[in-house]
């Protein structure tokens, strides 16, 4: 079904709305939360929630690209879930793919105001617009989506190794250019 159709559906306050989002774009918020969470059945609590979120926001809002905004609100909730497992455990596989970028990017403390953090936001943006098209893909797959290593190099049909290179010349350039902004020293 198309996403015009779907987002009518919300509006017309369909419950047929919610199981047309899920039978689209299911796997896709499943797979972003499993990333993230690392567990099965959080995952599945996370994508429940995702499809209630979107139910209570649309209406009144619109949204111009479905899927990336049902993947933005998957993407929160699996965070602010993670952020509450972390508290208690550490989880290895979303810790690792942050860890990595830490050399890159400002402390929490050191980004104390919200300000700060949408300038933060903004620069980044900026150097991912100057990043090829495939090397846009391979940062977001593996900072925003949080996919393993290992899948990414399974997507692009390439050794996993030449993607750890890859990221960790992307972190080096984002470092750079960090500095460049005045962002970090």
């Amino acid at each position: 079904m198309e996403d015009g159709r779907i987002i009518d559906l919300f509006f017309e306050r369909s419950e047929q709305a919610v199981r047309e989002l899920e039978a689209k774009y299911g796997r896709g918020v499943k797979a972003l939360a499993l990333n993230i969470l690392g567990d099965v059945r959080d995952a599945e609590e996370c994508a429940a929630d995702t499809y209630l979120a979107v139910w209570n926001s649309v209406p009144p809002r619109r949204p111009e690209h479905l899927k990336a905004y049902t993947l933005a609100i998957a993407r929160n909730l699996s965070l602010d879930r993670y952020q509450g497992i972390r508290a208690r455990k550490r989880n290895s596989s979303y810790d690792l793919a942050l860890s990595e970028l830490e050399d890159c990017l400002a402390s929490e403390g050191d980004a104390e105001t919200e300000l700060e953090a949408r300038e933060l936001a903004r620069v980044v943006n900026r150097f991912l617009a100057g990043l090829s098209k495939e090397d846009r893909q391979l940062f977001v797959c593996r900072y925003y989506l949080a996919q393993p290593v290992k899948d990414i190099a399974v997507k692009l049909n390439v050794r996993s190794n030449r993607v750890s290179l890859r990221l960790f010349r992307l972190r080096e350039k984002l470092k750079k250019y960090l500095e460049r902004e005045g962002l970090i020293q």
